[in-house]
């Protein structure tokens, strides 16, 4: 069997759930409905601030420079993609299934007074609405475990490349350092959902979020998966003691 595949005949992973994958995108859709407006403020608390280094890490990866293209793929409310432009980069498009989290990140832009639009487009990572050929980089942060099938998704992030292009994933990893699993777990299976809904009014969306990490695949098995899809130089680096991994590719020919 393929180590690309995360469906059986019991259906696709929807946290610790199996769940037919003609209701996959229902049930994600709803959770992200649920906290599209307080996603950045929950972001900030869970994860300490951290996020926003993690994020920073990503971009540095990139390299911005002028001229560059890029799309990021689940980019909700677009924090990647205004870094990578504030950061020297030429053009962005963030991608996003969910209307509601394009909506957040405009909203947060007008908020701050940012009246330059930046390009945004609704659509599933598993058919992204962009032409072949269209990127320099493609980046998915935190969005790829929320996604029904793996390989349609990584398949479809490599197309949008140019021949050379970068892939980068920042996503959570179930591979915590030993030393930090018994408060990681704590906090994500018992402070989370409890904050999740005294802060964002759903409690079962965070836990969603607890069970969706550590469902899925670790490093190698990911690099595996993105090998698969086709990309060539696969290697993945750990930020704060393993709970997060950024994982970076090329589309070789």
């Amino acid at each position: 069997m393929s180590l690309s595949t995360d469906r059986d005949d019991d259906g696709v992973a929807f946290g610790f759930r199996r769940v037919a994958e003609s209701e996959h995108g229902g049930l994600v859709g709803r959770v992200f409905d649920s906290v599209a407006g307080r996603y950045d403020l929950m972001n900030d608390l869970m994860s300490g601030g951290l996020h926003r280094l993690w994020k920073s890490t990503l971009v540095a990866r990139i390299a911005p420079r002028p001229g560059m293209r890029l799309v990021d793929v689940a980019g909700g409310t677009g924090d990647i993609a205004a870094a990578f432009l504030a950061r020297g980069g030429g053009e962005a498009i963030v991608c996003d299934v969910n209307e509601k989290m394009l909506q957040a990140g405009l909203d947060r832009r007008l908020d701050r007074g940012i009246l330059e639009p930046l390009p945004q487009i609704c659509g599933d990572a598993q058919a992204l609405p962009v032409r072949d050929s269209c990127a320099d980089v493609c980046t998915i942060a935190f969005g790829l475990r929320n996604v029904a099938r793996r390989p349609a998704a990584l398949a479809e992030m490599r197309r949008v490349l140019v021949p050379g292009g970068h892939f980068l994933c920042l996503e959570f990893s179930p591979a915590v350092l030993p030393l930090l699993r018994p408060f990681y777990d704590a906090w994500s299976f018992h402070a989370l959902p409890r904050l999740g809904g005294l802060i964002a009014g759903d409690s079962d969306a965070y836990r969603y979020l607890a069970e969706s990490i550590r469902a899925f695949p670790g490093p190698d098995q990911l690099a595996a998966e993105i090998g698969e899809a086709g990309f060539g130089n696969v290697t993945h680096l750990s930020l704060s003691g393993g709970i997060v991994r950024i994982h970076s590719a090329w589309r070789v020919d």
